[in-house]
């Protein structure tokens, strides 16, 4: 560049400075591989938490449900209820993380007023960041210094006549050094199922929550007795069961109820005749199997009293290597319905929280019911089992006669099934209803 012969020293040296910015950026441009070359750049924290396990105070529709959050598409989404104050949705990000950014997409029913909060444990929660003037579209919290396990994204205001709904969450930082978990699957659970009724009646329940049960697409599902009533003849199981839940059949990892010893051609014979090697994998009516880092154990509680299905479960779980522990079978230890609690399951009990069991899947009582930890005697520990009544497959609804200690939640007369999100650290659950509506949601709980 020529500069005219009046030009000042000052006049000068600006035109270089000049000069050399526009030749800088030519190159750049030209060579924009030179710029991380040239320009030490800082690694950007990860996000921690795509495809974890998720959880929501409440969901609009099955097809709206926590997860969708949390999947990395942004033309999926999570909606609470509608029209109810508070509503929040959080995620297990699997490990301790130091968290250093968070970014929310609301869709248009967004939240004017919340809290980013976090959590060790699930229970205890503490805020991070707070909003009192949102406006929707994309929050993008940074500069966040927070550490813990879950977070939680907690909406105390609506902006809009409707719900609460996010397209995504990402949650960003670091792991402190623990690796998170994989192998997460997800079970469909339910009791009580197969009336002798068809789709072909409005009032029949089994074909819809079969329906419902399917569209979660979990790994397998399991069924918690009393999969045909009333006597669990075959002719039934042809004629019912296999209309709805049958459609499933060979992902199903069933037990007995009480209503399978009622054939009139001996017990457990429609019951093995339907289900043949799907129920007998291991040649009794009992057997365990292992999924990621789970045990599952599917027990017949009906020869509870017998010493070797007792034998065989010590000696099932002193063999076993997983880290996490779920057992079901049909008669539950503690029920609020009309059965109640039935000391049968007891002893089983005392086995599986010998072995650090994490929960106990049982039916009978046509009822929902969750409990918190607790150990065989009813009391309250914090290395205690939680048992989930989910006997609302399809027969007729019971009602809740007497709330028993521990209970957290009880639902008489929606039908639904239990959605149970499992991780090799740990699992959450949904009960769901027909209509697709998540009807309670329990907390997230750590393995023992």
């Amino acid at each position: 560049m020529r500069l005219p012969a009046s030009a000042s020293p000052r006049r000068t040296a600006t035109f270089a400075i000049v000069a050399a910015l526009v030749l800088l950026v030519g190159v750049l441009i030209a060579h924009p591989d030179r710029a991380d070359a040239r320009v030490p750049q800082r690694a950007a924290d990860a996000v921690l938490s795509r495809g974890k396990p998720a959880t929501a105070s409440s969901v609009e529709s099955s097809t709206l449900g926590a997860a969708r959050a949390f999947d990395g598409d942004p033309a999926t989404r999570w909606a609470s209820a509608e029209g109810k104050d508070p509503q929040w949705i959080r995620v297990d990000l699997g490990a301790t993380a130091t968290i250093s950014r968070v970014t929310l997409d609301w869709e248009a029913a967004y939240a004017t007023s919340y809290r980013v909060e976090v959590s060790a444990d699930g229970a205890s929660w503490t805020p991070i960041a707070t909003e009192t003037a949102g406006n929707g579209g994309t929050d993008d919290l940074t500069g966040l210094s927070g550490k813990g396990r879950h977070l939680r994204v907690y909406g105390t205001a609506r902006g809009t006549s409707y719900g609460y709904s996010l397209h995504e969450v990402q949650v960003y930082g670091t792991l402190d050094g623990t690796v998170p978990p994989t192998g997460a699957f997800t079970v469909v659970a339910a009791g009580d199922i197969a009336a002798q009724c068809t789709a072909s009646s409005s009032s029949c329940a089994h074909p819809k929550t079969a329906a419902q049960a399917q569209k979660v697409n979990p790994k397998f599902y399991l069924t918690m007795g009393d999969n045909q009533y009333d006597d669990a003849r075959i002719a039934d199981f042809r004629a019912y069961y296999d209309k709805s839940w049958g459609a499933f059949k060979t992902k199903t990892r069933p037990v007995p109820g009480n209503h399978e010893t009622y054939d009139p051609a001996g017990a457990f014979a429609g019951y093995k005749a339907y289900f043949g090697a799907i129920a007998y994998p291991q040649g009794k009516p009992y057997y365990s199997y292992d999924e990621g880092n789970w045990h599952f154990v599917a027990l017949d509680s009906n020869t509870f009293d017998q010493s070797a299905q007792i034998q065989w479960l010590k000696d099932d779980l002193a063999r076993n290597t997983k880290g996490c522990i779920a057992a079901y079978w049909h008669h539950p230890l503690f029920s609020s319905g009309g059965h109640g609690n039935d000391p049968v399951s007891k002893p089983v009990w005392k086995i599986l929280y010998g072995a650090k069991a994490d929960l106990v899947l049982n039916g009978h009582d046509h009822h929902y019911e969750r409990f918190a930890p607790q150990n065989p005697d009813g009391k309250a520990v914090a290395d205690g089992i939680v048992e989930i009544v989910g006997g609302m497959g399809g027969a007729e609804p019971y009602p809740i006669e007497e709330v028993q200690p521990n209970s957290q939640k009880r639902i008489s007369g929606s039908y639904g099934v239990l959605k149970l999100d499992l991780t090799d650290t740990g699992y959450s659950w949904q009960y769901v209803g027909t209509d697709g509506r998540a009807k309670d949601t329990g907390p997230t709980y750590t393995c023992h």
